[in-house]
């Protein structure tokens, strides 16, 4: 049997289904684990979502929401379900590390897992693999995997297409990103004929923030927002005192390293934060510049071309200075 027909036959019959997602989850990963979720809810199956940490507010609307447990919280429970699950779902993430202390117990666990995802390079825990590169988010892949992978399309009720189509909406920069193909257009549209309602999702993940977001956005623009002209390079740099000055919690930061790469001339963005037990990175770019790869090398992450992470155990002020030191390298790449 092919492995889509092996995984088909696995999930003709009830089974007890984990499905997780990356740390500190975004729109994407949040889109794909609840879209899947209610997809499997649908098939008969016993499914939970358990996150690694929390996530923002901003996606608290989605359906199905409720029913997540994050796994910081309710570690012995979440530990259990892992343990005694058939399958796990592994979306928006290639390797457990990803997935911080659940990690090991998700390698640990019996249960077949499925991974679908759109990150480069996989690390290789999975048994069952939907992942392409090409795609413009995890939950594209999920649409593709329930519509035609399994050719269930009648099971993408609202739902369904509400969570894939926030995923699909998040990931793709409000469908801005070259990702976003004729393809991902096509899907949207079913999306929105299966009963997504467009306007309003854009409205609950877009104009759903606290004052002290804004005027925290306001402050880093205009206080915090260095630019290196000679490098085509612009980035924000945050410490804990500014984020506690503000009250930001999980996602307030989202999208500030994006102001950064709307400067015209500006072909790399950083978001630096200090956190309380490290120093996290989020890098944009433009083009064909490897965000990615500065990320690898230098700050023990990696991700997209254009939109990569990582992390430094450094000082803020010595990332800083590291990440300033790393632009002449890339300096002919930067100004081309």
């Amino acid at each position: 049997m092919s492995e889509i027909a092996l995984l088909r036959d696995l999930l003709a019959h009830p089974k007890n289904i984990v499905i997780t997602t990356h740390h500190k989850p975004d729109g994407d990963a949040m889109g794909s684990s609840l879209g899947m979720y209610h997809y499997l809810e649908q098939k008969g199956h016993t499914v939970r979502v358990i996150t690694p940490t929390d996530y923002p507010v901003f996606l608290h609307w989605l359906p199905g929401n409720p029913e997540v447990i994050i796994y910081t919280e309710k570690i012995t429970e979440s530990d259990k379900l892992i343990e005694n699950a058939d399958l796990i779902f592994c979306l928006d993430f290639n390797a457990l590390s990803r997935i911080n202390e659940m990690g090991e117990k998700v390698r640990a666990s019996a249960a077949k897992k499925i991974m679908i995802d759109h990150h480069l390079e996989p690390e290789g825990f999975d048994d069952f693999r939907h992942w392409s590169i090409n795609a413009c988010a995890s939950a594209q892949l999920v649409y593709d995997f329930i519509a035609n992978q399994m050719n269930e399309p009648e099971l993408v009720n609202k739902d369904v297409a509400t969570c894939l189509y926030t995923g699909i909406m998040t990931d793709s920069g409000s469908f801005r990103f070259p990702s976003t193909t004729a393809e991902v257009h096509r899907i949207v549209a079913e999306l929105i004929a299966a009963g997504a309602e467009n306007w309003k999702i854009h409205q609950q993940v877009y104009d759903n923030f606290s004052e002290n977001r804004l005027r925290f956005l306001g402050y880093s623009l205009l206080n915090k927002l260095e630019v290196q002209s000679e490098y085509c390079t612009a980035f924000i740099s945050i410490n804990q005192e500014e984020l506690q000055k503000y009250n930001i919690i999980t996602g307030d930061t989202e999208g500030l390293v994006n102001y950064a790469l709307t400067i015209n001339g500006v072909k790399l963005a950083a978001l630096i934060i200090e956190r309380p037990d490290k120093v996290k990175l989020s890098l944009r770019s433009k083009g064909d510049f490897p965000a990615n790869e500065i990320c690898k090398r230098y700050f023990n992450g990696g991700g997209h071309r254009n939109a990569a992470g990582g992390y430094s155990e450094k000082s803020l002020e010595e990332t800083v200075n590291q990440f300033k030191s790393i632009l002449p390298e890339y300096k002919s790449l930067l100004i081309q």
